[in-house]
């Protein structure tokens, strides 16, 4: 793969109109979209398949968790949408739900780890005794049991992940932050190239390249710096 097919743009805007003239902007520098819970909420699911039909990869960034059925219910619709990639959080019960119900499609299901939002304190405050960097590596290694297509982490911890999940499964990483860039609420955070030389696959890119004054040069220069890692 080249960095365009690593580079995941976040189209974390607030409607649809806005994330078509963001789509538009970018133009084919960028070929991967994620679309989460904001746009989701807001006519996104409609317009992820729209952008599906118009060749572009989708990550669904849904990070589903439910009882099984349940989960199983919704992989089995995704499926037929046309999406790349589909987030769910990486419960060992879930993800094998997930990936029964996925059989015979192309999807690639993700497991998330930990938020790339949390460090240890948020850690020990939702009741969890592992630092993040123990809890990754264990769901890590349930999601390669499960079956997953890969796994979804901080590029801090890509590194142990791609030792336990070997080259086959990607490794996406969010909380990407080009050198100088502001951290915003994340709080584990790496640059493009620094990622790909740790092991992450694909890397998820928001805010420095939807907020930025100009969203396309923006993409191009992460792109460079993502080529020069490659």
């Amino acid at each position: 793969m080249q960095a365009r097919d690593r580079l995941i743009v976040g189209l974390d805007i607030p409607t649809v109109s806005e994330a078509e003239k963001m789509v538009a902007t970018l133009g084919d520098t960028v070929s991967f979209y994620k679309i989460g819970y904001q746009l989701a909420f807001a006519g996104g699911l409609e317009f992820a398949r729209d952008l599906a039909k118009d060749g572009k990869q989708i990550f669904l960034d849904m990070k589903l968790l439910d009882i099984d059925n349940t989960v199983a219910k919704a992989v089995e619709n995704i499926a037929k949408m046309g999406m790349t990639m589909l987030t769910l959080h990486a419960y060992p019960k879930a993800m094998r739900a997930a990936v029964e119900a996925a059989k015979g499609s192309d999807l690639c299901l993700l497991g998330v780890t930990v938020l790339t939002s949390m460090d240890a304190a948020d850690m020990i405050e939702a009741g969890y005794a592992q630092t993040p960097g123990e809890l990754v590596a264990r769901r890590a290694e349930q999601a390669r049991a499960a079956g997953m297509g890969g796994i979804v982490c901080s590029a801090e911890e890509s590194a142990a992940v791609r030792a336990i999940v070997g080259a086959d499964m990607a490794v996406v990483t969010p909380g990407i932050r080009p050198t100088g860039s502001d951290a915003g609420d994340q709080k584990r955070v790496v640059t493009p190239f620094d990622a790909l030389k740790s092991g992450s696959s694909h890397l998820v890119v928001a805010r420095p390249i939807v907020q930025a004054a100009d969203p396309k040069a923006a993409a191009q220069a992460i792109l460079a710096a993502m080529q020069a890692a490659l």
